[in-house]
């Protein structure tokens, strides 16, 4: 387990469920979704040390380690909905939970049902570091994140959201965030705040008025440089990208890697790569720079919802089909070639044949 474990989502699955989740149970959440691999066809048992979960989240007190087993067992208990279509989806995050009395490991299992939204994404999906999320304070801000991070890179810069609609989004149910004055301070603030101090994004708002009543907020979605963007000239430290975790190619070509990581984090450094996802990237393509680039030329300006999962899946071999170039006809090129037996017609060319003409 690593903070700098990619978290994968569906779009759908951070946009259209709602849930009301402790600080805690989100940050179990998240880690336990930062083992799973996209590319996995079910979901595992996935093992995890309680040490290694509490020092993530920055807990010295023995004493809580007891705490992990009573936040699998209320997670089990709370069923959020997922709406799609006219099918309503109620679902709990776990479908088990096993602890081994003296090893210090629990073995959670997520629930079957959730494989649509975490496996075999090919599409309109977010990835962002676990570390992103894991020390903030606030109940709402990792959720603010994820909605955020999912709108990065539209078109616009900014995404509009009743503010009905996101305090459902939120599982808001207090009753003295119906003054909006409150939701503002507590809830927009804090995470406006929390996001420029921890995260790769950032972002501003402007409030929408109906009358004199804000119904909306506009969030102007904005790259952290000072938490997101490296250095384009400095190296990328190859031992803070590659992980156990990783399926990589690296074998015996560290520098051939390395340099590789560099180019991409450069060449894509207006969609603020990061090294861990420059090193996805490098390895779905299996180290080819050259169709790396030739995948990124074609599709940097297409307006992908989520580019970089986009440049995964595109550069695997064989993923990405390059569009044939028109080739302008003249009068000229615009004929039926005529059709000749080669071998022969060199022969004669050349005076190999006894035949010296051709005949027309």
């Amino acid at each position: 387990m690593n903070e700098n474990y990619l978290v994968t989502k569906s779009n759908y699955l951070i946009m259209n469920c709602n849930y009301d989740l402790s600080l805690e149970e989100q940050k179990l959440i998240l880690t336990l979704a930062s083992m799973v691999q996209p590319t996995d066809e079910e979901f595992k048992p996935y093992d995890f040390k309680i040490s290694t979960f509490m020092e993530l989240l920055g807990v010295e007190n023995q004493a809580k380690y007891t705490e992990i087993p009573k936040i699998t067992k209320e997670l089990m208990k709370k069923v959020f909905e997922i709406q799609e279509g006219n099918t309503l989806l109620q679902v709990a995050w776990l479908s088990s939970a096993r602890y081994e009395k003296g090893s210090g490991m629990v073995t959670v299992k997520f629930s079957p049902d959730l494989k649509p939204y975490m496996l075999q994404l090919k599409e309109k999906f977010t990835q962002y570091q676990l570390a992103n999320i894991l020390t903030m304070k606030s109940k709402y801000s990792p959720r603010i994140y994820e909605i955020l991070k999912c709108n990065e890179f539209k078109k616009q810069g900014y995404i509009v959201i009743a503010v009905d609609e996101l305090k459902k989004m939120l599982g808001i149910t207090e009753k003295s965030y119906d003054l909006y004055s409150n939701f503002k301070i507590k809830i927009i603030n804090q995470a406006q705040k929390e996001l420029k101090e921890k995260t790769d994004i950032r972002f501003d708002f402007e409030e929408i008025k109906t009358g004199r009543k804000v119904t909306s907020i506009k969030f102007s979605i904005r790259s952290n440089k000072a938490k997101g963007v490296n250095n384009p000239k400095e190296k990328v430290p190859l031992d803070e990208v590659v992980t156990d975790r990783d399926e990589t190619i690296v074998k015996d070509n560290k520098q051939g890697l390395q340099e590789g990581i560099e180019k991409i984090v450069n060449m894509m450094k207006e969609y603020h790569v990061t090294p861990s996802e420059a090193m996805k990237i490098y390895n779905s393509a299996e180290g080819d720079m050259y169709h790396i680039t030739e995948v990124y030329e074609h599709f940097k300006n297409k307006g992908a919802d989520n580019f970089i999962g986009l440049m995964i899946v595109q550069v695997k071999p064989g993923a990405f089909n390059p569009p044939k170039k028109n080739i302008k006809t003249s009068s000229f090129n615009n004929f039926e070639p005529r059709e000749y037996d080669y071998d022969t017609l060199e022969k004669r060319l050349l005076g190999w044949d006894d035949e010296r003409t051709i005949q027309e």
